[in-house]
Order: C-alpha cells, then sequence, then structure tokens
C-alpha cells in the first residue's frame, strides 16, 4: 500500500455572488455533492471553513474565486467520485456559474499519507502546472503520475519542488 495520497484543488471565477438567482442551485446543491464525497470509497479529506461546512467563505485567491481541495486514497478514488456520482451532473452545469478560465484551473499532487495540504501549497501547484504543464510535482487526470513510491522500472527519482524552482 502506498505512503502517498491524491490532493486536489480545483478553483472557479463565481459569474456573480453566491447570494444571486444565478448561483442559487450552485450553492443550493453543494451540500449534497460534499456529503457524496466524504461517503465515497477513498475519500480522506476536504477543506472546509471553521464552521465545518463547505470551503465557500475561503478566497486565498480572490474575492470571486472559489476553492475546492481535497485528499483522496488513489486517482482512481477520485476520478471514480468526479465521473461516475452525481458530481457529474454538477460538472455539466459548471459554465452556468463559473467564468470559463482560459488556464488550468485543477491540479492533482501527491501528498505524504495523513498531511493535509495549505491552501498556499495548492496554489503553488497550480502555479507550476500552468507555467510548465504536467510534471511529477503537479498534474492532471489526463497526464496523471502514480504515486512517488509506486513501483515501476520506468519511473525516476520524484522530486517534490517544482521543475522551475
Amino acid at each position: 500500500m502506498s505512503q502517498y495520497q491524491l490532493a486536489q484543488l480545483n478553483i472557479g471565477i463565481a459569474k456573480a455572488p453566491l447570494d444571486s438567482p444565478i448561483m442559487a442551485d450552485f450553492v443550493a446543491d453543494l451540500d449534497r455533492i460534499n456529503a457524496i464525497a466524504e461517503q465515497a470509497p477513498g475519500f480522506v479529506w476536504r477543506l472546509k471553513d471553521d464552521n465545518g461546512n463547505h470551503a465557500l467563505d475561503l478566497r486565498p485567491y480572490d474575492a470571486d474565486t472559489l476553492v475546492n481541495m481535497s485528499v483522496w486514497q488513489d486517482i482512481d478514488a477520485l476520478r471514480h467520485y468526479v465521473y461516475y456520482t452525481a458530481h457529474t451532473q454538477i460538472m455539466s452545469r459548471r459554465r452556468e456559474w463559473f467564468e470559463r478560465m482560459k488556464e488550468a484551473y485543477m491540479v492533482l499532487w501527491w501528498v505524504k499519507a495523513g498531511h493535509i495540504p495549505t491552501t498556499q501549497e495548492a496554489k503553488v501547484r497550480l502555479d507550476c502546472l500552468r507555467q510548465h504543464g504536467p510534471t511529477a510535482y503537479a498534474f492532471t487526470f489526463k497526464q496523471a503520475w502514480p504515486a512517488p513510491d509506486a513501483r515501476d522500472e520506468n519511473i525516476t527519482a520524484y522530486e517534490d519542488t517544482c521543475p522551475a524552482a
């Protein structure tokens, strides 16, 4: 069993304030979708506000950018949640609520099991992905890297730094 877990960050620039009619369906479904995540096989942790709810009040980027961050046992667990649960229905409506982003808005990376990533750590990973494309340091579903301790003779040393650093 791996000594690593998969962290993910995704961000979205809201088209309107959360209390607006435009965002009403998104906000209304958030608790249900978060509950599905928390009950999904392989779920480990998700970012929550001080009240233990969603993370809508946490804005590490700017006032309009919402963040979602979580940790999963492995990439298969996260992939199943993202693409094979009710989460898919919500994501199909993303353009109703969020501005279309021209650069990467989601990043994956490996963390040691038990490590809870910070939003600052996540921002660094997303910035690295945006600047350098997918690497072992910051990657996507489309170009994923195995956990650092995965046994594969084709994998070279894993470095926990951005290739530009």
